[in-house]
């Protein structure tokens, strides 16, 4: 008797799991094969330098090789398209990025729509930009630059790595708050923008620390303001915008998005690995370099993020009358 219990006990338990059985099968399986991990803007820039370690740790971690595969164009849209259109099995994934919540608005033909398309499955960092002068700018505070650009009004060029970009619609969000006249002029990268603001071209940027912080530790550049809420711990002596006009906040974050339908059990084993790669020294170490704070959380603490955003930067768009170029 005891024994034929125990035999219907045993086949209960299984018949339980049984539903259960094809997603966990489904999760220890992945990755089957290489994952290709996009990115939509060219080698050498903030994304890519981002996208590489993460793809080694995981690479690491998960026993199958992280590609990262570059994918430029159209302030990233090509390569977000090409994720919503892959199959919703975790083997291509998007590198996400703050453009992906500004394109939302920026553009209105696009043939997807970040939030419903891209699932969210872990944030990984989130930085300043930094408003930075020439040295021969004739102002070393905000007041002072706030004040000069009142009495000059449409006389200080500001420089973008082009129409949309994160650093333009933060220079946008300043200019709104600040009440001034800046004269917005792009270009094709970051790169090129800083090189012009170096030979005073152009008097202000609000620059990836990636691409300035080298330049304001070595005097080539002035450093007025960092646009998060609080200071940054790579340029600890420099205010926030916020310390002179209340409410100002503005940073530029990645975090790693898959096609929408993939499993939520492969979401969950990616957003695990990621938290803990962002929880290692190491990474830290290499986030911070560049001037950024990892940033770990769940799937629906990225999703909030990403909606947040959108909805933040459709303002600024709209009130500014931005257009791609």
């Amino acid at each position: 008797m005891k024994a034929a219990r125990r035999r219907f006990l045993h086949l209960a338990a299984s018949a339980a799991a049984l539903p259960f059985a094809p997603h966990l099968a489904k999760a220890q399986a992945y990755p089957s094969r290489p994952v290709h991990l996009v990115v939509g803007f060219p080698p050498g820039g903030p994304t890519d330098i981002a996208a590489r370690p993460m793809g080694q740790w995981l690479s690491e971690r998960l026993g199958q090789q992280f590609v990262v595969e570059n994918r430029p164009g159209a302030g990233s849209n090509i390569g977000t398209e090409m994720v919503v259109r892959a199959p919703a099995d975790g083997h291509t994934l998007l590198l996400a990025y703050s453009a992906n919540a500004i394109n939302a608005t920026l553009y209105d033909n696009l043939s997807f729509n970040f939030i419903r398309d891209i699932a969210p499955v872990a944030s990984i960092s989130r930085e300043a930009t930094v408003m930075v002068v020439n040295p021969s700018f004739p102002a070393g505070t905000i007041p002072e630059f706030v004040a000069f650009a009142k009495t000059n009004p449409g006389r200080i060029n500001f420089a973008s790595g082009g129409h949309g970009t994160p650093p333009h619609v933060v220079g946008e969000l300043f200019k709104l708050m600040a009440g001034v006249n800046l004269t917005h002029v792009p270009y094709r990268g970051g790169a090129p923008a800083v090189n012009d603001l170096l030979g005073g071209q152009v008097q202000v940027m609000f620059a990836s620390p990636s691409i300035s912080i080298e330049h304001v530790r070595a005097g080539r550049l002035r450093a007025l303001a960092v646009t998060t809420a609080t200071r940054s711990q790579a340029l600890p002596d420099v205010p926030t915008v916020g310390e002179f006009l209340p409410g100002f906040e503005a940073s530029v974050w990645l975090g790693i998005g898959a096609p929408r339908n993939t499993p939520a059990e492969i979401i969950d084993r990616l957003n695990k690995e990621i938290n803990a790669a962002l929880a290692d020294p190491g990474i830290r170490s290499r986030f911070a370099g560049f001037g950024s704070t990892v940033l770990p959380g769940s799937p629906s603490d990225f999703g909030k993020l990403i909606a947040d955003e959108t909805e933040k930067w459709a303002k600024v768009i709209r009130a500014a009358n931005i257009k791609p170029e």
